[in-house]
Formats: C-alpha cells, structure tokens, sequence
C-alpha cells in the first residue's frame, strides 16, 4: 500500500503568494523566463531557472546556476518571503480552469515506493534533465518541483478532502494572469493527519505518474547518491495526488516538416491504404474518439479514421500515438524515433488547433495532425502492464504552480 506523509512546507507569506507562484521550470525556456519576472522581484522562477540572475550566456547546467539558485533561495527567506511550516501538514491544493475544477493532496511520497514500482511510471526519462534535477536538489537542499500522481478515486478520501474544504478558510486564494484559479487549505489537525495517511496505506494499493518523470527519479537518485548521510526528508520527494476522475487529459500533436519526398497528393494516397481519408477543407478537425484523426496539409483539413488491421488491443497497440507511429511516421515518412528525430515536432493541446495550422502556413511545416486524447484508464494500463508510452502521450492541464510549497531535505 501507499506511503505518504505530511511534510513542513516552505511556503510563501500570504501577501506574496501571487507573487511567488511561477510555472513549472520545465514549461519555459530561459528567454520567456527573464520576460516573465519583469517587474516581479518574488517569483519563485530566480529559484528553478536561477540563470535569469546571470548573464545571458550562461551554460545553465554548471555549477554556478546551480550555486545561485540556492543564494536566491536564501534570500527569499531572508526577506521573508517563505517561511518554514513549524508543523508537518497536508495541503488541498485546488484548481479551476475554465469552470473546472479539481483537486489534489499534497503531501511527500516515498522513495522506497519508487523504487519497488508502488509509483508507477509511463515514460522513459533523459539522463540530463535527470542530472539537472539531481544538482538543483543537491545544491538548495530542496525539492522545488512537484511531482503530479494520480490514483484511483476513493470515496473515503474525498469525504475528507470536501469535508475540510468546506470547513475551513484557505490560506491562499488567488487568480493567476493565465486566468486560472489556485486554492490551497492547511491540513494541521493531527486527527485528521492521520487519518488521510491511515486511508492511504490501507485502501490505495499504487499511485501513478501523470506528470514529473524526471522530477521523481532524480530525487531517488539524490536519496542514493547521499548515502548514509541520506536524511530523513531526502526518504521521501513532493507530489500532488489527484483522484483520477478530476483529471483532465488533453490532447498532444504532432507536426512534420516534410513527406519524406512524397507530394501531397502521393501521400494522401498512401494513407488510404490504412485509413478512411475525407476531404473536409478549412474547417479544423478535433477528433472526437480514439482512432480518428485530423491531418492538415496543402491549406485543408481531412479526416482519417484507422482502418481494421491498424492497431492491436494490447495497451500499446492500442494507443492513437502507436497507430500513427506505426502506419504514417515509421512506413511513409521515415521518423522511427520521435524522441531524437528532428523532423517532428510536438504541439500540446493547450497551444488549440489553430497552431497546427500556424506553424503548417507558414512553411515551417509540411503537415500537422490532430489526436484524440489519451484516457487516464489507457495511461493506467500500460502503467500496470510495465509498458512505456510513446514520448509525449499526454498533456495535462492545469498545471501546479511552483514556490508554493517546497519540500526542504536537509
């Protein structure tokens, strides 16, 4: 069964909350971070992307990034800015996004668990975003990304969860400039501690990576790397756990810059051998189930749905992700390897289709496809079967805000 815990978070004072919170460092690059901080002295992004302190030309993975981010780091501290929990507690952390709402536990997950595939994983990870991870942590001493889990909802801990909610006042309320809502509540009485970590151990037997593959890993890594000087905090690494029936996948697509020296018309041709292939024109195609897809080229959209024989019913086979791999990126286009192919390129849903189109017209593109997304069951699955799936399967939105709760190691 599951391990967690409540943890002594460092967190924002209230009056600079807002101010704090910043996207996943993983979500901008260096550029977009410098513009995002203008005229915000408290964003948490001088911690996670601590290079914006620095000259632009910075290697950003040299030990001065990292030395710099612990400096601001303590500053923030320093200033008051953060402050350090004097209990350990849970947290609510809710989201609305366009009148949706869900909401999450955080809490600290174990390493052990990890490990011994408790936490289960869908994705392979890289070693150098593993190694960047590893140096921030090891450097600052804390955890400042969160890793996004999901499990199987369980009413009893959604009893507990709307019970507090109702009853007691959030410490951070506030609307960030992306529109969306982020709401968190204290979970200080010890009673009720207990009671969520009793209901987890007892009645969750696994919880599964949705977001935060390299997050996950690298403080393993850091917990092994430590040793015997290893410290109680380090046992353990910051996660968010959602029930999987607030969670929303969106769709991930791809585009291509060529047609591997086919026409349009040649490869439109090509795919009618494995697909259903209607000429639509410029209204954008959105799937609307598995195995339907849009396909943008030559300035029109077609429909495609997979013919029989496309796809196999294992957890794999299944995927909308293989069935492109497999009949039109491997076969007519040549692009074997998505993770390390040039020509392709990925769009997440969140960006809309009229990106797909953007980036086709302009003549970056040759071609742009749209999928229907990937169902939590489906990433459960191929969880549960020790597969892997396809590099960028899924894209879940809203995200976590990072600094508003960061786990300390040391």
């Amino acid at each position: 069964m599951i391990n967690i815990k409540p943890f002594k978070a460092l967190r924002p004072n209230p009056g600079f909350a807002k101010q704090v919170a910043s996207r996943p460092y993983d979500v901008l690059n260096s550029a977009e971070a410098r513009v995002e901080v203008q005229g915000n002295t408290h964003s948490f992004l001088f911690i996670t992307k601590s290079e914006i302190s620095m000259d632009d030309d910075i290697n950003i993975h040299t030990q001065p990034v990292y030395d710099k981010a612990k400096e601001n780091l303590t500053a923030f501290i320093s200033r008051e800015v953060l402050f350090n929990e004097n209990k350990a507690c849970y947290y609510i952390y809710q989201l609305i996004m366009n009148d949706r709402s869900q909401t999450g536990l955080v809490c600290v997950s174990s390493v052990d668990d990890y490990n011994n595939n408790l936490i289960k994983k869908h994705e392979f990870t890289r070693p150098e975003k593993e190694q960047d991870r590893i140096n921030h942590i090891k450097t600052t001493g804390a955890q400042t990304g969160n890793v996004f889990l999901a499990y199987r909802n369980n009413e009893n801990i959604d009893t507990i969860v709307e019970k507090w909610k109702s009853n007691r006042s959030a410490a951070y309320d506030f609307v960030a400039d992306d529109g969306i809502q982020h709401t968190i509540w204290i979970v200080n009485d010890s009673e009720v501690i207990d009671e969520i970590t009793t209901t987890f151990a007892n009645q969750i037997p696994c919880t599964y990576i949705a977001d935060g593959h390299h997050r996950a890993a690298s403080a393993a890594k850091v917990r092994e790397a430590l040793g015997e000087n290893a410290t109680p905090e380090s046992n353990y690494f910051l996660t968010t756990l959602f029930p999987s029936n607030q969670l929303q996948i969106m769709d991930y697509n791809r585009v291509v810059k060529d047609l591997n020296g086919h026409s349009v018309q040649q490869f439109l041709e090509l795919l009618n051998e494995k697909f259903e292939v209607t000429l639509v024109g410029n209204t954008i195609v959105k799937p609307t189930a598995l195995h339907q897809f849009g396909l943008f080229i030559g300035g029109n959209w077609y429909n495609l749905v997979s013919k029989e024989g496309t796809y196999t019913n294992d957890p794999i086979g299944i995927l909308d992700v293989t069935i492109l791999q497999e009949n039109i990126f491997t076969p007519i286009l040549n692009i074997v390897d998505q993770r390390v192919d040039k020509r392709v390129d990925f769009v997440g849903g969140i960006r809309g289709l009229q990106e797909l189109e953007k980036r086709v017209n302009s003549g970056e593109m040759a071609a742009a496809f749209s999928l229907y997304p990937v169902t939590i069951n489906q990433l459960f699955d191929i969880s549960d079967s020790g597969n892997v799936m396809p590099p960028k399967s899924t894209w879940f939105e809203p995200k976590l805000r990072d600094g508003l709760l960061t786990h300390l190691i040391n």
